[in-house]
This record gives structure tokens, sequence and C-alpha cells, in this order.
């Protein structure tokens, strides 16, 4: 019996065994999608793997190269990232031109902006390599993959003439090498200065990490005239209609189980029928509704104001235009002589006291991705 016994106790350890491996390998760490290499990696040399909006949002920029030769080599980089490293690697191309002046600081002799040359004036074209798709900077595999990068030994450079090679810098990167009293440093290949740097084809705007929350987004995609469509960087918000006063938890947990909120319905009803109001009047206005409140916006401008010397902005002709049509107007009291200040209305919904230029809310890359990671 003990042995029996014995026999049984193995088999099932192995069992067990068997049953947690396999569930090891599915459930993947949620990382794992947005890492960026995976098993068979294409690389066909008839294809060029230019760089995409669909690609990163975050890259590893592992070199680049300039002359006649750039694009040729850095296609090579490219596919040889691709089929021996199995890495996801692309190109991407840039022209600087330096034969333009440029704004200095001060003033030249008349008062007028001083212009200046580059000492060198040339139109020179960049052809970079870069490695994706990361979600985060956070994301585990990046510090694991740019390692990877910074020793790297491609064959592409051992067979290349580091004196003829378009690879940018190659001479003086290799003399740095050489110098370095860092062991480290002497180890790593020519792709030893790989950074990790954003998609340079994205929008700035996309990776701040103070963007709006994707369940803001969700509030306000495909809504009719959303301030999310709004070209510009700042607008003046007009009317603000509050839907809670503070953000508890619980309430926080009612909107993001999508259950029914009074206040903020009808706060957002009347921020919409007013924004309806307006653009039937022709105004360029616009409506976004967030956690704890709904407001209207009027315009879309592309700056606030002119900075002045004394550290002072003077406002924008036009939004100070806006401000003044859309803020309280002067009415006298019954019975004495003082005046005070009431909202304007619009069928029968108020202004704001103060109107006031804001922001254009922008979607954030970095709080997407964020967020996404959690819900996995």
């Amino acid at each position: 019996m003990n042995v029996r016994f014995a026999q049984a106790c193995r088999a099932t350890l192995c069992l067990l065994l068997l049953v947690a491996t396999a569930t090891t390998s599915l459930a993947a760490p949620p990382w794992m999608a947005l890492v960026p290499f995976r098993r068979n990696v294409e690389a066909d040399p008839k294809k060029t793997y230019e760089l995409t909006q669909g690609q990163g949002p975050w890259m590893i920029m592992c070199t680049s190269f300039s002359g006649e030769n750039a694009e040729e080599q850095a296609h090579q980089l490219c596919l040889e990232i691709r089929s021996r490293f199995q890495l996801e690697a692309f190109v991407f191309k840039q022209n600087f031109d330096f034969t333009k002046s440029e704004i200095g600081l001060g003033l030249n002799q008349f008062g007028g902006p001083k212009k200046m040359r580059y000492a060198n004036g040339a139109k020179i074209e960049e052809v970079a390599v870069l490695v994706g798709n990361f979600g985060s900077v956070e994301d585990p595999a990046v510090e694991k993959v740019l390692e990877q990068i910074k020793y790297a030994k491609p064959e592409m450079f051992a067979k290349a003439n580091p004196e003829t090679s378009g690879q940018t810098f190659a001479q003086l990167r290799n003399v740095y090498r050489l110098v370095s009293k860092s062991a480290e440093k002497k180890q790593r290949g020519p792709l030893g200065n790989a950074f990790v740097t954003r998609n340079p084809l994205l929008p700035e705007e996309m990776f701040v990490s103070k963007g709006i929350d994707p369940f803001v987004v969700e509030m306000n995609e495909g809504r009719a005239h959303s301030l999310l469509g709004c070209p510009g960087a700042y607008t003046v918000k007009v009317a603000t209609f509050r839907g809670v006063d503070t953000m508890k938890p619980a309430e926080f947990e009612k909107l993001i189980s999508k259950r029914k909120s009074s206040k903020l319905d009808e706060a957002a009803e009347k921020a919409t029928k007013l924004c309806e109001s307006l653009r039937r009047r022709q105004v360029e206005a616009y409506v976004f509704h967030d956690i704890t409140e709904s407001y209207v916006c009027v315009g879309s401008f592309d700056t606030v104001g002119t900075p002045l010397p004394s550290g002072n902005i003077e406002i924008n002709p036009a939004i100070y235009k806006v401000i003044q049509s859309y803020g309280p107007e002067k009415k006298a009291i019954p019975g004495q002589m003082q005046t005070a200040l009431e909202p304007r209305m619009l069928d029968n919904l108020p202004f704001d006291v103060q109107p006031m230029p804001v922001e254009v809310p922008k979607r954030s890359i970095a709080a997407a991705y964020s967020r996404s990671l959690l819900e996995q």
C-alpha cells in the first residue's frame, strides 16, 4: 500500500507540474502584448520597413546614417536587426536645412530681431534605424532590449570601413570608445550610444503624462462639437455646469460602472444644449464632459498672447473679444445708484461670471497605455 501510495503521489505531482507549466505559458504577463520582438520577425529585403504612426509610441534609437549610401546602409542594418536579433526595426528619414537664417537672442543695431546663420550651412538627410513598439518607458522590455542593442555586433559594421561608413559620427564614436576608461563602454558595439525616444511621427502632446484619462476620452469621443476636435491649442471656457462637488471613490465607481448619475447627466444636457444654441448662431462653440462637470468653450486659438519684456502677457485680441462678449453685464440695482454684475443668459442657461482662456485637452498616449496595462 505504501508503494502504491508513493506512486500515486508522484503521478499526481507530475500532473500538477504539467498543469502549472501549461497555465504559466498561457497566462503571459500583461506587457508581453507590447514587447517589440516576436518569433520569426519579418525581414524581407524587398520591403523598406519605413516608420509610421502605428509603431511605438516609444522606440529605441539605434543609430543614423548620412551621405550617399545612407539609405542603403540603414536598410541593411534594419534587415539584420530583424533577421538576426528578431527585433522589429524601422527606418526613418529626416531632412535638416541649415541654410536658412535663425532668430538669435537680442536685437540688431536697428532694434529688430537678430538673424543668424549656421557657419557650415548645408542641407542634410539623416536616415535613422529605430526599434519599437514599446507602450511605455516603464515597459520591462525596454531595458532588456536597449542592453541587447548596445552590445550587439552587427555583421554589416564588421565588414565596413569606419572611415567610409555612413554612420553619423562613426569615427568620433569609435575614438571615444577606445580612449574611454570605462571597461563597460569599451565592450559596447557600434550601437553603443542607442537610447530610448518617442516615435517622431507622433505629436508631442500625445506623450504628456498628465493627458486626459481614457475614461474621459470615452465620455467625449464621437459627440457633436466635442472639444477634443478643437484644432487650436487654446480656447475660452464661457460656461460651466457642475455635476458633483467632490469626486469620492464611491462616486467614481458609479461612473466607471456606467450607472446613471442624475446630476452629471443634467450638467451634460445643459452644456450640450448651450453649445448647440451657440452653434445655431454661427458661433464656434465646443462642449466637454469631465468626471465632475461639463463646460462650454468658444473659439480656437494658437496662443494666449504675446510675452512682454516686463514678464506679463499681452492677451490675444481675439481671446479678449470672446471674454468681453460672454462676460457679465452691468445692470442697475433698483432704487440704488450702484450697479451689479449679472451673468449673461442664453436660452435660460447662464454663462460664467469670469470666462477664461484654457488649454484644449489632448489625448495622451502615455495615460492610455498606463490604463490599458492596469486593465489587463
